[in-house]
């Protein structure tokens, strides 16, 4: 990642700051977005200092329009970005049918709508450049249907899909693609969604900088689908097998037996 200049969303806190903290450590450049511009100044002087790297910062709030297209701009125009980290993402407290729905249409336009134009904008970008790499960071619960918001889960299974059709559509271009999968991260997105991260359970409750760390190894390995906490990757490599046997057959010009 050394010479490279990346893209970082939601870079204030959490696995974003994460993301940029380690890859100043192995010398890239980076652009810092956020809403809070006073913690994506004190930390891009920190990195600059103890990394030399350059760090600019690119206030922004990705659910306002005018906010999302500055930072599209930005990748369209600034032909040195190599790497676009698409971080940013909330959550919203409680289950779908009670939720907010307000807060809840929020959450879809950070953490599909916003997320699906930087992607968009990077991967023309890129595809013409021949060369570049989109992370899109999306969750377990992508995998999940049986608990957690609803909504939520549904908008991270969008962000797996998307990564998913962008490798396809990318293949043979020099751009690489990555979903990166967490699973529960000690970050302040739990309080933000007016929950405690003393409430989880600790087996079950990653360090975000082992899961920055496994995600760029993830990376640099290759893979499309990263999920940091699963040790047997054969698990992984059925449920894919499985997913796509099925494939054949979802789509035929008569009903199956069952229902005749």
């Amino acid at each position: 990642m050394s010479q490279q200049l990346a893209l970082i969303t939601g870079a204030s806190s959490g696995i974003g700051a994460t993301y940029a903290k380690q890859l100043a450590a192995c010398g890239t450049n980076l652009i810092l977005v956020a809403r809070d511009e006073a913690r994506l100044n004190l930390l891009a002087q920190s990195l600059r200092e103890s990394h030399g790297v350059e760090v600019s910062v690119l206030a922004a709030d990705l659910t306002n329009h005018d906010d999302l297209q500055r930072v599209d701009h930005e990748i369209q125009q600034n032909k040195a970005i190599t790497l676009l980290v698409n971080n940013a993402g909330m959550t919203v407290e409680g289950e779908f049918i009670d939720g907010d729905i307000a807060k809840i249409q929020t959450m879809l336009t950070l953490n599909i709508v916003a997320l699906t134009q930087l992607a968009h904008t990077a991967a023309q970008a890129f595809r013409a450049r021949r060369n570049g790499t989109i992370v899109n960071i999306a969750s377990v619960l992508a995998l999940v249907s049986e608990s957690a918001n609803g909504a939520y889960n549904a908008s991270k299974a969008y962000v797996l899909s998307l990564t998913r059709n962008l490798h396809r559509e990318l293949a043979e271009s020099g751009v690489r693609m990555q979903a990166v999968l967490p699973g529960l991260t000690r970050t302040e997105i739990f309080e933000r969604a007016g929950k405690s991260i003393n409430e989880l359970p600790a087996e079950m409750l990653m360090e975000v900088d082992d899961l920055v760390s496994a995600a760029l190894r993830g990376l640099d390995a290759g893979e499309l689908v990263t999920i940091p906490s699963v040790e047997d990757v054969h698990l992984w490599r059925s449920y894919e097998e499985a997913r796509i046997a099925i494939l054949p057959f979802i789509s035929l010009n008569k009903p199956a037996s069952r229902y005749l």
